[in-house]
């Protein structure tokens, strides 16, 4: 595996880890990954609801508790840490903020178009900022028109772009029709991306590596997206079942007790289809048994408090701390297949000698030709110790 490489800043392995709110990844895993070399992402949606009086003062609960995990996480590693923003969020520009007054590595925006930036990035210029901007989007045209904008009103591009497919966990940027008969292929909306970044790669002279999330679980998942054309990828529900994972053990639990036909699309509060586990809450909620609860705020810009059946913040929330029959655990497509909970240090080994399997396999292949048939070749004789070492 190659460093992933954005702007000056290079992470040994090119492994995003998905920010998973509310509370599933906050500096307990983004610190274990980032010293694993990756880039461990710490999820800012909603963080304030571990603040005693996030009820009362949701925003400076918010902040406040942002800003308390960045110094956490920091303390723990020296390693690459980045902050997962939702543009569609009501204090979107405060959390931006505060994660660029902690000079947050990377930041990544996702759950809407970062187009506007708040006064502190355009009073200070990009170019005196430390922290590397990182949008994510679903289609290589949203792509052209974030990079577009930022280059007509900024004269400055993002330095990333992660790109997530269909199979992602969580909330979706594509309509259900498209999830459900499986239309779009994150392969192709990589190839695509690739090709619109190129010519901002060429104007402004620096490289705009392509991250791939999404269906993304294996050494061989990984492998085989790069030679897409990515350059990275983002991954999110593999990283649940590790120790080092901020949710409760029931949480990751669910994953490992889930079963493929579990994984399901729903309707989410937000407007918006997203991939979870089902469970009963949310067949209460699709038989029409709604959650009632009082909205203090709007912290969802698209969230329309008095129609919908249930908080869905608070549903994720209550999920992260184990509550599970007053919330549901959002997660990726592969999630069915975590049978074991283990340390990131042992995920991220496990990842490399699947990587390495499958390329030697490849090189092999190339180097034999048609004759080549896998089963006849054991990789620990072609290359002695391979599984018997710990990549570091």
């Amino acid at each position: 595996m190659n460093p992933l490489n954005i702007g000056n800043i290079s992470a040994k392995l090119p492994i995003v880890q998905g920010g998973m709110g509310v509370a599933i990844s906050l500096s307990g895993l983004a610190s274990a990954v980032a010293n694993a070399g990756g880039i461990g992402v710490i999820s800012a949606v909603a963080i304030g609801m571990t603040e005693p009086d996030y009820m009362k003062n949701y925003r400076e609960a918010n902040k406040r508790a942002l800003q308390k995990e960045i110094r956490k996480a920091r303390s723990l590693t020296k390693g690459i840490l980045g902050v997962n923003l939702m543009v569609a969020v009501t204090d979107y520009e405060d959390l931006l903020t505060v994660s660029l007054e902690e000079k947050i590595d990377v930041i990544i925006l996702g759950a809407g178009l970062p187009l506007k930036m708040p006064k502190y990035v355009l009073e200070k210029g990009f170019d005196n900022i430390h922290t590397k901007f990182i949008p994510k989007v679903s289609s290589a045209k949203a792509a052209k028109l974030i990079f577009s904008y930022w280059a007509k009103n900024y004269n400055y591009i993002p330095d990333a772009i992660i790109v997530e497919g269909p199979m992602a966990g969580g909330h979706l940027g594509f309509k259900k029709n498209n999830l459900i008969s499986e239309s779009e292929v994150l392969s192709d909306i990589i190839e695509s991306t690739v090709n619109e970044i190129n010519y901002f790669e060429k104007e402004f002279e620096k490289e705009i590596p392509v991250i791939a999330g999404g269906g993304i679980y294996t050494g061989k998942d990984i492998y085989s997206i790069m030679q897409k054309g990515a350059k990275g990828v983002k991954m999110g529900s593999r990283f649940v079942t590790t120790h080092e994972c901020d949710a409760s053990i029931k949480f990751k639990e669910t994953y490992i007790n889930s079963k493929q036909e579990d994984i399901i699309i729903i309707d989410s509060p937000v407007g918006l289809p997203g991939r979870a586990i089902r469970n009963k809450f949310i067949d209460q909620i699709y038989s029409g048994n709604a959650k009632p609860f009082k909205c203090y705020w709007k912290c969802l810009k698209s969230c329309d408090s008095k129609n919908v059946p249930y908080c869905i913040a608070q549903a994720l929330h209550n999920a992260a701390q184990g509550n599970m029959e007053e919330g549901f655990a959002f997660a990726g497509s592969k999630a069915y297949k975590a049978t074991k909970i283990q340390s990131v240090p042992d995920l991220i080994t496990e990842l490399r000698i699947d990587y390495y399997r499958v390329k030697y396999l490849e090189y092999l292949k190339d180097l034999i030709g048609d004759n080549f048939i896998p089963e006849k070749f054991s990789l620990p004789d072609i290359l002695p110790n391979i599984l018997k070492i710990r990549l570091t």
